[in-house]
């Protein structure tokens, strides 16, 4: 008599982890990002303080329960290239922030899940019906509608946001191929690794002391939202299942609109809006086909 309600329970914790990391902690983390970029801080050091705090914050919270045998992986060839894609994906997502308005960016990098789709059948040996290749196609369509001709978005940060997705979605198929090889707190350590080592080799050449105490709290904030955000994911995963709490993910659309309203005065239009809407309504046919199916690539599209 009590399975049922424990479950329910154990659902709305998840979907409330979720939601808590997709409308307010990642829309302020890149809400930060770009205000630091606009303070004409570097891209190196801003990467580098988010690097080192976020570290600090995976070791503080892993460590305690797993020990240094965390550190020790099965596959540490494949985390390193894992941690390159991601560290490529953060490197182009960041650059597209300091060109592109938050919202905008946001939307079109959720075609990082459609990708992955795409990228599970010759990486994975995943099957893939025509449903779904029709639904990444519409997904797409969404993207170019975000990035029409004649639109506010420029050529060139159009290709960074769709190489940022890409290197996303094979940083995604990676962390499929390794959860069977490593436990996924040493995953989520090794994560941000050459982030930390490319950015600390650099960051001496890139340094500028933050001049306002506002731009410290930044710099720390990006580290510190980045390792609760994805203590949240991995909460949120925890207690309910993928198809259950993955679509609450685009609550990050709602999140972006409304930082980037609040604190840089963007205006979202509609072709904007309804672009967005063809790559959630894909993605979310995906999320329930992959459900269906036993799958689980779900709709995390995040840095």
């Amino acid at each position: 008599m009590t399975t049922v309600p424990a479950r329910l329970d154990d659902s709305l914790r998840g979907i409330l982890f979720m939601c808590l990391t997709a409308i307010v902690v990642f829309p302020l983390l890149n809400a930060l990002v770009k205000y630091l970029l606009a303070a004409d801080y570097s891209i190196v050091q801003v990467m580098w303080m988010r690097s080192v705090v976020h570290m600090a914050w995976m070791l503080a919270l892993f460590l305690p329960y797993g020990g240094l045998r965390l550190l020790r992986s099965n596959r540490p060839g494949l985390q390193l290239v894992r941690s390159s894609l991601q560290f490529v994906a953060l490197v182009l997502y960041i650059i597209a922030l300091s060109h592109v308005k938050l919202t905008a960016v946001t939307m079109a990098f959720f075609t990082a899940p459609l990708m992955v789709v795409a990228l599970s059948v010759p990486m994975l040996g995943e099957r893939v019906g025509p449903r779904r290749w029709a639904a990444v196609a519409v997904g797409f369509a969404g993207a170019a509608v975000i990035f029409r001709p004649g639109g506010e978005v420029i050529h060139w940060s159009f290709l960074l946001v769709l190489g940022a997705a890409a290197a996303y979605a094979l940083f995604q198929i990676q962390t499929r191929q390794l959860a069977a090889e490593d436990d996924y707190r040493t995953t989520a350590i090794y994560t941000i690794v050459v982030a930390l080592v490319g950015t600390t080799a650099a960051g001496p050449f890139f340094w500028t002391w933050p001049a306002e105490l506002a731009h410290w709290a930044a710099f720390i904030g990006l580290g510190l939202l980045g390792g609760f955000g994805h203590f949240c994911v991995i909460k949120a995963y925890e207690y309910g299942r993928a198809s259950v709490v993955g679509p609450f993910d685009y609550g990050q659309l709602i999140g972006a609109a409304l930082i980037g309203f609040l604190w840089f005065g963007e205006i979202v239009d509609l072709w904007t809006w309804l672009g967005a809407g063809l790559i959630v309504a894909s993605g979310l046919y995906i999320a329930r086909r992959e459900a269906m199916q036993g799958g689980g690539l779900g709709t995390k599209a995040r840095l």
